[in-house]
């Protein structure tokens, strides 16, 4: 008896993985609104000091705070966009396909990186 390999995967597997996705767009969004209020309200240290050497050490390090707090809602806006990328992927019942080889990504990589388009070996083919 000849074994088929699996093109994509069954629909109870999208559905788990829909699941999983869900669950991880939902405490994202959490966090990116978390990161974004932070940038609205900067000052919210409350650390109102006289000294004008103290003050301007204080200006660099939020200034830098702010830049490293942008790059992380930046960074968390394109996981939500892969995110949702991946979700309409399950609806068109593509998800989980290498784009590269056209060869099922594993679970095991999915569950770990939900948004991934490449399996392990075309992955490591790029280099």
């Amino acid at each position: 008896m000849e074994k088929t390999e699996k093109t994509r995967y069954s629909d109870s597997e999208l559905q788990e993985f829909k699941e999983l996705i869900l669950e991880k767009l939902k405490s994202s969004r959490e966090e990116l609104q978390s990161l974004t209020s932070s940038l609205s309200n900067p000052n919210s240290n409350g650390t109102e000091d006289t000294s004008g050497a103290y003050k301007t050490l204080e200006d660099g390090s939020a200034t830098l705070e702010k830049e490293q707090i942008n790059q992380l809602a930046a960074r968390q806006k394109k996981f939500i966009d892969n995110l949702e990328a991946a979700l309409v992927r399950i609806e068109n019942k593509t998800y989980g396909i290498c784009r590269e080889t056209g060869k099922l990504i594993q679970k095991e990589r999915l569950r770990a990186v939900p948004h991934a388009t490449l399996s392990m070996e075309a992955k490591l083919k790029q280099g």
